[in-house]
């Protein structure tokens, strides 16, 4: 069964590793010292709240020299930060929803095997009609990730189809967002994966989630520095047309 966990900050690759080092001190015998911070999970999460670290990601101007979950931790983190957000662990699962989203095929079918046709709103809330508990589980985090993940990195892309065709606007985005984490949390499964504060997080702060990835989406996120795969499922999800949910 797939479920996003908030395991970015335990699945840094040697090459995260490096680059942290680097950017963090020129000194062999501090880099060892670094290495061991790295290696105790509390303060490994201090070392990846240093500015410096967010400063270099974003000044890089070529192939990123780091995998996508630290790229988007130390980024996703900083804007949480700044909209009152500073639980760490909801930074880590936003950050690996953002890793797993940028594979197309892991926004279009939640459910390897299974051809639910879910590209749109509508058609999530269609099938959790006729699923069994565990896949109506599925579906509903998958829902909420996803009116997240597209209301947040593509709001100004919603907000014109509203104004232009009258499709569903940000509000209604954050009604089946807040209404799909809230309907999660309280499923048996969150508890056993873990996940029932981050989606009570995200339920009761769902706006402030949102406005602080439009806020990645419009400063910081560089798609252009990016694997191709992710810019590609970026401007696929854009390309989705919002007004088919209505």
């Amino acid at each position: 069964m797939l479920v996003i966990q908030p395991c970015c900050r335990a699945r840094l690759t040697a090459q995260d590793l490096a680059f942290i080092q680097s950017v963090l001190t020129s000194h062999e015998e501090q880099q060892a010292k670094l290495a061991e911070l790295l290696a105790d999970p509390e303060a490994r999460d201090m070392v990846l709240d240093d500015p410096a670290l967010m400063r270099a990601l974003l000044e890089v101007r070529r192939c990123l020299p780091v995998s996508p979950r630290l790229y988007f931790y130390v980024l996703v983190r900083h804007v949480l930060r700044r909209f009152g957000l500073h639980d760490r662990t909801v930074a880590d699962y936003i950050a690996e929803m953002l890793a797993e989203f940028a594979r197309t095929e892991r926004w279009r079918n939640p459910l390897p095997g299974r051809d639910l046709g879910v590209d749109y709103l509508y058609e999530i809330l269609a099938a959790l009609r006729d699923v069994d508990d565990t896949t109506a589980f599925l579906l509903r985090t998958h829902l909420a990730n996803h009116t997240l993940f597209l209301s947040g990195l593509f709001a100004a892309h919603i907000e014109y189809r509203l104004q232009r065709r009258g499709a569903p606007g940000l509000r209604y985005y954050q009604e089946v967002g807040r209404a799909s984490y809230r309907a999660a949390r309280d499923h048996r499964l969150a508890q056993q994966y873990g996940l029932t504060g981050v989606f009570d997080t995200l339920a009761e702060q769902f706006e402030q989630a949102r406005q602080a990835l439009t806020d990645l989406s419009d400063r910081l996120l560089t798609l252009e520095s990016l694997d191709r795969s992710l810019e590609d499922a970026l401007h696929s999800m854009a390309a989705m047309d919002p007004e088919s949910a209505n």
